[in-house]
């Protein structure tokens, strides 16, 4: 089977804003997120995007808090990690937890206006501007290089695929090339099928790309992906219910939902093996 039939599930376990009251499964502490990581892993996803929270759920850079995630993600199973690096709050600490050398690192490739809300009345529930300069950019993709970290460049709207080639000419990528596309948010790209194809058609041949769908746009949008030969997230931090509108009641069951999906579109969940092999062709991964 190639490696085109292959699809790379990942699960992205908090995120930074949204609460156990907003859904109860969300994880706070490092066990907490620990158990949903290896929940995660058992359903069949290989890599796990993980943002950092206070025990009182406050997202929270701390090195300390990261490694203790890393801890007890390791003692419970062999999950890729992928750090995030967005959001708010200064360089230097959104890059400080780097040095515990993740697999894997999140990258805003651009600068948008964000919001969630009800776009016909502007009621939103939070908005403000996605600063992403490329200044910022490239000092994180170096910081990614310098810890051995894969940079998982995260784009929210058509331009920011583009962002790429100022990385690729300062030579701090290396193939293949891992992009991610938000499709979702108001004041990005929209979520459609017929927008992630253009998306996938611009990409750097032998990338890899996957589509992280907001709220219940996840499901059709992943259904897209897998049509158009691209990978998956899935997860707490981007949508809290199970394709039938009931809410999840952990991260493991929105992966077992991917993976039935990936069985109906006629490929295959990745091993972690294979998730290596195919994000590291040459070797060099952070063990």
């Amino acid at each position: 089977m190639s490696s085109a039939d292959k699809v790379v599930i990942s699960c992205a376990l908090t995120g930074a804003v949204t609460t156990k009251k907003h859904c109860p499964a969300i994880p706070y502490t490092p066990v907490e997120i620990a158990e949903e990581a290896r929940r995660a892993y058992d359903a069949g996803a290989t890599i796990v995007h993980i943002h950092a929270r206070t025990d009182e759920g406050a997202p929270s850079w701390d090195k300390a808090v990261f490694a203790r995630i890393q801890e007890e993600t390791r003692a419970r199973c062999p999950v890729l990690l992928n750090w995030s690096t967005g959001g708010a709050g200064p360089m230097r600490d959104r890059v400080s937890h780097l040095a515990l050398r993740p697999q894997i690192a999140a990258l805003n490739m651009g600068s948008m206006n964000y919001a969630k809300g009800s776009e016909a009345k502007q009621d939103f529930a939070f908005k403000f501007v996605f600063a992403n300069a490329f200044e910022d950019i490239i000092a994180f993709a170096r910081a990614m290089k310098e810890h051995g970290a894969k940079p998982e460049m995260e784009c929210f709207d058509t331009g920011h695929l583009e962002s790429h080639v100022v990385l690729e000419q300062l030579g701090l990528l290396e193939k293949p090339y891992h992009f991610s596309f938000i499709m979702g948010v108001l004041g990005g790209i929209k979520a459609t099928a017929r927008h992630l194809a253009f998306q996938a058609d611009n990409v750097p041949a032998g990338s890899r790309w996957k589509v992280i769908g907001i709220s219940r746009e996840q499901w059709p949008l992943a259904m897209a992906a897998l049509c158009l030969g691209g990978d998956v997230r899935v997860g707490l931090e981007d949508n809290f219910y199970l394709p039938g509108g009931e809410m999840a009641k952990s991260n493991g069951e929105l992966v077992e939902a991917a993976v039935q999906l990936v069985r109906l579109s006629g490929r295959t969940v990745a091993t972690l093996d294979e998730t290596r092999q195919l994000l590291w062709p040459n070797g060099g991964m952070n063990p």
